[in-house]
């Protein structure tokens, strides 16, 4: 039984803030892993710093290579701050990066936060740019988490997880499969924050889908989404800010109807498609985590919709950190040089072990 120690660091499309993690991993058998959050923090973005990320695809090519460096140095004051204040330390982090581009239909993918400033900073090893393999070897670099649930949450037949897109993995034929399913957080907070005025300005998102519990349905809006081209694709696929852009906000932005109305229809509209994919899958427990697993309306609806499964909310710190615990597991298999990377779900030529590894120096 061999015991590993392992910072794990993920920033998410719905720009909350960077999760920090440091968890425990102690291998039993091949392929045969238990898990432990030893503690997990997550350190919000400064204003300047969202809005700053929140654009950075629109920058020239100065900007961009400035701010991968800017924001390495960033996450590693996290790091450093983090083990001082929790009094925690590992040789190991894992860090996701920000996604500023994915579109790997031209074979491109960018997650800033250059690993050699990290490590130059923190005095650890770094293994970052985990999905630039998979794309070259003509994979959608996404999603990634899958192999972690594959060998870390075996309990569940089903792993949703509700970020800025909701994704789904599950086990189908012997072999790991997963995609995005549609957008989630990320649309309801470009909504919220769109239209929201007055005092509660204050917050960022539709706490606990309040608003949107109080709004109707708007049929016209609902069908409209519902039938944009990419549900009907086979997977592997998988959804970035480009395809939001060009194809959801468009319509979205086309209905002049009440916050909460909006807010209503987006929220039903993804409970639907999680349940459209979900009710073609035989019975099974399911696991949901991510931001949106705190939003009780979505929830609600989704419940209303499903057929012969059982849904689970884990404890709030596997809902808030799960994205962190396997980004630092797929940071210690690369580590390991074991696969982290499954063809089966991104569509790849072969299975990888992805990620650049950066030494720091003591």
């Amino acid at each position: 039984m061999i015991s590993y120690k392992v910072i794990g660091l993920m920033s998410g499309t719905s720009l909350d803030g960077v999760d920090v993690a440091l968890c425990e991993f102690i291998k039993e058998k091949k392929h045969e892993w238990q898990y432990k959050i030893l503690c997990a923090q997550t350190y919000p973005y400064s204003n300047e710093w969202h809005k700053r990320l929140a654009t950075l695809h629109k920058k020239d090519a100065n900007a961009f290579v400035q701010t991968d460096v800017n924001y390495a140095g960033l996450l590693a004051q996290f790091v450093n701050r983090f083990c001082e204040e929790l009094c925690c330390d590992t040789d190991i982090i894992a860090s996701h990066g920000h996604t500023i581009f994915h579109n790997p239909l031209i074979g491109l993918t960018s997650q800033i936060g250059n690993g050699a400033t990290i490590a130059a900073l923190t005095h650890k090893i770094v293994i970052s740019d985990f999905r630039s393999m998979d794309v070259a070897l003509n994979g959608q670099g996404a999603p990634l988490v899958p192999i972690g649930d594959k060998l870390l949450f075996s309990d569940f037949e089903f792993c949703i997880n509700l970020g800025g897109f909701a994704n789904i993995s599950y086990d189908e034929n012997n072999e790991r499969v997963a995609f995005d399913i549609c957008p989630a957080n990320i649309i309801l907070n470009y909504i919220f924050n769109k239209g929201i005025s007055g005092k509660r300005k204050s917050l960022l998102f539709d706490k606990n889908g309040e608003l949107a519990s109080k709004g109707k349905l708007n049929v016209e809006l609902f069908n409209k989404l519902n039938n944009l081209n990419f549900y009907t694709l086979k997977y592997p696929k998988s959804l970035g800010r480009e395809w939001l852009e060009i194809d959801f906000l468009p319509v979205v932005d086309s209905f002049d109807i009440s916050l909460e109305d909006k807010l209503n229809t987006v929220t039903q509209h993804i409970a639907y498609q999680l349940a459209s994919v979900l009710n073609k899958l035989n019975k099974g427990n399911i696991l949901i985590t991510g931001g949106g697993a705190f939003n009780d309306f979505l929830i609600l609806c989704l419940r209303q919709l499903i057929k012969n499964k059982k849904i689970t909310i884990p404890e709030n710190i596997i809902i808030e950190y799960k994205e962190a615990l396997i980004f630092a597991f797929l940071g210690l298999l690369r580590y390991l040089e074991e696969t982290n990377c499954l063809k089966s779900v991104t569509g790849a030529l072969k299975n990888s072990c992805s990620g650049a590894i950066y030494l720091g120096n003591k």
